[in-house]
């Protein structure tokens, strides 16, 4: 006689059968915790190697006319011997005074009037030190000089009074030059600043500074009276004027220690540098002169003679350029490193980039740029000078290092360098520039280009990656992408970023949170539909952003027009695909198998985005219910076998499972869910492990419907999934077990439990997979309460040997300290007994009981180790 809590559990219904009032999901069916709904994984798209290292390699969209030069002919006349100074950026405007010829001096005249000052005679500023020439340009120009030396030679020339003017008149230096008094006066009354020049002037430069000069007023020729050229003098001068000359006076000892260091300049030059030269002229030996080029950049840097401020640099610089011609790698290399150093510019700092450049397009060189540390120089143009004025130059040098950045062994170099921030820095400003000028600047997409090539290698590196989520250069590039949509290679370098980075989680979280990305890759697709190479990696980089990302999810279905674009995305290549499918009329089949088509690599991307985005509860019951995508999965099961193309099969039958966990009014997939069986049973037939596991798992959730097991009763595939328990497989297993969970939901269906030994392959299932796996261990325990639901003997029931292996597994598994003693990690531990206790527990203490309830002898067993 049965106890009433004996009689209660005789009235549980079936686990998972549906209810009136609130249907089953099959999330419920298997496992709310796990494989109801999957994310799909693919590999990255793959981008071949370039045969030759070009500025723009061969799938780029520009054509040759519209793009510069990979190959072009340098020698030593395409320098300039003699960098003319820069053009300001700043225009003039004219000056408003206008000279006039003087007139006739009278007493009344203002005794303040400047001298006119002479023309200069090209000859002549030629015969001076250049330095007596600037002073002598600015002078008839009218402009100011900056404070510079002259050699000690020259400047301690002094001139008596009655040597530069008549009547002796005192003399005032000021700034460095010898004035009468009222000539000074009037000089610092009328201009505040004055031209600074420490030091006196020779004869020959007194005749030519005074040739040419009026008569001096006539009470100026007399002396006059010492009281009024006081006053006048008191009154011409202020407070800031004394200071000025009190300043000046007070550097005069620094100004000496300057004539020092020139003397001191002046011998190491003589002594180090012309020697050098002289050997660089005369040498024939290109190792002997790679060793003086050497040896001179060596003394340049001791020198203190690097940059641009060096007076010998000229002749320096035109030694070099000669060497050019010589033509060897080496050499070049050597010689751009020093004239880099010597801080050239305009077109002499595009000429040696484009040295370096030609030089870096030999694979064979890398050991030499390696060998001569050219890179930290490269790197330093694009740190220091100015990209507007320097685009072309930028391009030649950012091409160079693209093709260095291709090789492994400079990639912890170049990024230690700083050639991430520098990089990044660039694009901020082509960015700012860009929106503040509203269009593209001139030939910045093809400096782009370049940058972004190298980003591409560089993101290899993981701490390459480390920097860009650090500076935050995601949104950057993001920005680039939408102000440059135009220019196809542009954005394709940045997908194959974003490809790259995005299959890191901290990369991919940072880009999914910027919620403009979304957009902008449904513009991506919109205008480069035909366009696979790019779209493909946008395909790409969705999948990865909806992998995990439930928000990024719901952002991207929230963008207008979202999936009607991966639709009509999907549709367009499927008709590509297609009809590569179709063999042309009289070919000859290949004997070996087809490579993946483009087309197909654009599909299988397409896929695992619908499948991504179906996990969210808000797009998957819509997905379900839109005719047009489920119609293009079942066309591509229709027409695509698993030895065809195996990862599309897979991930389009994954999709399908994910829809199918939607059991909504209006679902396709349940509309339509006897023909999805009929296609899934050629995947069950095939030899390919992961296809029948997808297959299986379909098979699951639409095995809830009535008319989809009379299916698989009908086609025998019960049978299969009985045998899928010895397959060893544990996924496997789990979903086969919840396809004969459904099955025995039917009591009229109970009974296949027999077939094939299917009950002691359950209890085996739970005898190895148990201890482990205690969601298919409670799969399995609910599976045998259906099966025993109208049990009246439990060895007629399940056997004798079962019976008796279950009276002694289900105690076992219920001893806590038992069944969770092979979890010896304290956090792995505590998810065991979570499932232990929420899931198994509850379900086989029942099962244990009614078994008991209905046993009528129990033989001892040993308790089985695990």
């Amino acid at each position: 006689m049965l106890s009433p809590n004996d009689k209660k559990l005789e009235k549980l219904d079936p686990f998972y059968r549906p209810s009136m009032s609130k249907q089953k999901t099959s999330a419920e069916i298997i496992s709310e915790a796990r494989n109801a709904l999957r994310t799909v994984g693919t590999q990255r798209p793959f981008t071949p190697r370039e045969d030759q290292r070009k500025l723009f390699g061969p799938a780029s969209s520009r054509t040759p006319e519209n793009r510069p030069p990979s190959s072009f002919s340098l020698h030593a006349s395409s320098f300039e011997s003699s960098e003319s100074r820069p053009i300001s950026g700043a225009r003039l405007s004219p000056l408003d005074f206008k000279p006039k010829a003087p007139a006739s001096p009278t007493v009344e005249e203002d005794p303040c009037l400047a001298f006119p000052k002479p023309p200069v005679d090209p000859a002549k500023i030629r015969r001076l030190s250049s330095a007596r020439a600037r002073l002598f340009r600015a002078a008839s120009q009218g402009a100011l000089l900056p404070d510079r030396t002259l050699p000690p030679a020259e400047s301690k020339t002094t001139v008596a009074p009655e040597e530069t003017v008549v009547m002796g008149d005192p003399m005032v230096k000021i700034n460095g030059i010898y004035l009468t008094e009222s000539r000074a006066v009037g000089c610092l009354q009328s201009h505040p600043l004055q031209l600074t020049y420490d030091g006196g002037f020779s004869e020959i430069e007194k005749q030519e500074m005074f040739k040419g000069t009026t008569t001096l007023p006539s009470h100026l020729r007399s002396g006059g009276d010492q009281g009024k050229r006081r006053s006048r003098a008191s009154s011409c001068f202020n407070s800031s004027d004394l200071s000025r000359l009190e300043t000046r006076a007070a550097s005069k000892a620094d100004v000496q220690e300057k004539e020092t260091e020139i003397e001191v300049d002046e011998v190491f030059w003589n002594t180090r540098i012309v020697p050098i030269l002289h050997q660089l002229e005369k040498e024939e030996n290109i190792e002997t002169i790679c060793a003086a080029c050497t040896q001179l950049h060596h003394a340049l840097e001791e020198g203190n003679m690097l940059g641009n401020k060096f007076k010998r640099r000229s002749v320096l610089l035109k030694t070099l350029y000669k060497l050019v011609d010589i033509g060897s790698d080496l050499l070049s290399l050597k010689l751009a490193k020093i004239i880099l150093a010597l801080k050239v510019s305009r077109k002499n700092l595009l000429n040696v980039c484009k040295l370096i450049f030609k030089i870096s397009r030999s694979e064979k060189n890398d050991f030499l740029i390696e060998n001569d540390n050219i890179l930290e120089s490269l790197l330093e143009v694009l740190r220091s000078e100015e990209l507007q004025t320097n685009m072309e130059a930028f391009l030649y040098c950012m091409g160079a290092i693209k093709f260095i950045s291709g090789n492994p062994r400079f990639l912890n170099e170049m990024i230690s360098k700083g050639a991430v921030e520098i990089l990044m820095n660039l694009i901020k400003q082509i960015n700012d520039d860009t929106k503040k000028c509203g269009t593209c600047l001139p030939n910045s997409g093809h400096l782009l280009v370049q940058m972004t090539a190298t980003l591409r290698n560089l993101v290899d590196s993981p701490l390459a990656r480390s920097k860009l989520l650090s500076i935050s250069a995601l949104p950057q590039l993001c920005t680039v992408m939408g102000q440059y949509m135009a220019d196809k290679d542009v954005c394709t370098n940045i997908a194959r970023i974003f490809s790259k980075l995005t299959s890191y989680h901290d990369c991919c979280v940072a880009l999914a949170n910027y919620s403009r990305c979304y957009a902008l890759f449904l513009k991506l697709i919109n205008k480069y539909q035909k366009k696979q190479d790019l779209v493909v990696r946008i395909v790409f980089i969705l999948g990865n952003l909806t992998a995990k990302n439930n928000q990024a999810r719901e952002q991207f279905s929230k963008e207008r027009g979202s999936i009607p674009t991966l639709l009509a995305l999907f549709h367009a290549f499927y008709k590509l695909d297609l009809c590569a499918e179709k063999p042309m009329a009289g070919a000859e089949q290949p004997q070996t198998p087809r490579p993946r088509a483009q087309a197909e690599d654009v599909l299988i991307k397409l896929t695992r985005v619908l499948a991504n985005l179906a996990i969210h509860p808000g797009i998957g019951p819509a997905l379900a219910a839109n005719p047009h995508a489920v119609g293009l999965l079942l066309t591509t099961l229709e027409y695509k076998s698993i030895e065809d193309c195996e990862e599309l099969v897979i991930n389009t039958t994954a999709t399908i499972n994910n829809l199918s966990y939607y059991q909504v009014k209006n679902s396709v997939i349940q509309d339509k869910k006897l023909y999805i069986a009929e296609l899934l049973i050629k995947l069950l037939v095939s030899n390919n492990m992961d296809g029948i596991l997808e297959a299986v798992r379909v098979f699951g959730n639409l095995s809830q419907d009535h008319d989809v097991c009379d299916f698989i009763v009908q086609k025998n595939v019960h049978k299969f999934m009985i045998a899928l328990l010895d397959a060893k497989h544990q996924d496997i297993c789990f979903s086969a077990c919840g396809v004969l969970l459904n099955l025995t939901v039917d009591k009229e269906k109970r009974a296949i439990l027999k077939e094939g030994g299917g009950i002691k392959k359950l209890v085996n299932c739970l005898r190895h997979f148990g201890p482990t796996d205690w969601q298919l261990a409670c799969l399995v325990c609910k599976t045998l309460w259906n099966f025993s639901e109208n049990i009246t003997n439990a060895s007629s029931c399940f056997g004798d040997e079962d019976t008796n292996t279950l009276l002694v597994l289900l105690p076992s598994f219920l001893d806590e300290e038992l069944a969770l003693d092979g979890s010896f990690d304290q956090d792995l531990k505590n998810y065991h007994k979570l499932q232990w206790e929420t899931e198994f527990k509850p379900v086989a203490q029942q099962l244990l009981n009614r078994i008991q309830s209905h046993h009528t002898f129990l033989e001892p067993l040993s308790i089985p180790s695990f």
